[in-house]
């Protein structure tokens, strides 16, 4: 399995908007929203309308665990936005500044998982044009959610570490078992 691990700070005012993201976007799902913002389709509570943001979450736990790369510096750039928002926001409404939640050192990509993941962003960016703008959207919500709430030592981390070697074995699978024939 991974053994490396890479080192990333989230403060109490991100880890905030993070909450706050999900909290909305499970409300809206639960409330079946339609309109602008809404889901597509019909009655609330229907799973599939998850999928989107579900899928958002994985990719951002997925570009934390890549620091040396282009998905690294991206989930940085989108970390640093979401503290500073939520610091923003935290000043403004309480008057309290944020606090480090906590400096976490979340799981790694390793090589094998490097090929399931650079698999994922080419697919993505190769169907980016055929993906519906509501779904991009909810997927990007998704996708900072995914930043701001993987950096703990909670079920959010715990969660984490559970989608990265997972996909760290799923790569080792591809290899081994598609590409060299042989089975681990």
């Amino acid at each position: 399995m991974n053994t490396g691990y890479t080192t990333t700070t989230i403060s109490t005012a991100g880890f905030a908007l993070g909450l706050a993201l999900l909290g909305v976007e499970l409300w809206r799902w639960h409330k079946g929203g339609g309109g602008k913002g809404g889901f597509d389709g019909g009655g609330g509570k229907d799973p599939k309308a998850l999928v989107p943001l579900a899928f958002g979450i994985v990719c951002g736990i997925l570009m934390i665990a890549c620091p040396a790369g282009l998905l690294g510096t991206l989930a940085d750039f989108l970390r640093w936005g979401g503290n500073s928002v939520g610091d923003v926001a935290m000043k403004w409404l309480t008057g309290a500044p944020s606090q480090t939640l906590g400096t976490a050192a979340t799981p790694r990509i390793d090589g094998y998982g490097a090929i399931v993941v650079a698999a994922l962003a080419v697919a993505l960016f190769l169907l980016r044009k055929s993906i519906a703008k509501a779904v991009k959207g909810k997927w990007w919500k998704g996708v900072l959610v995914g930043v701001l709430l993987c950096v703990s030592t909670g079920t959010a981390g715990l969660v984490a570490q559970q989608i990265i070697e997972g996909v760290n074995g799923a790569g080792a699978w591809a290899i081994n078992g598609i590409a060299k024939g042989t089975i681990v």
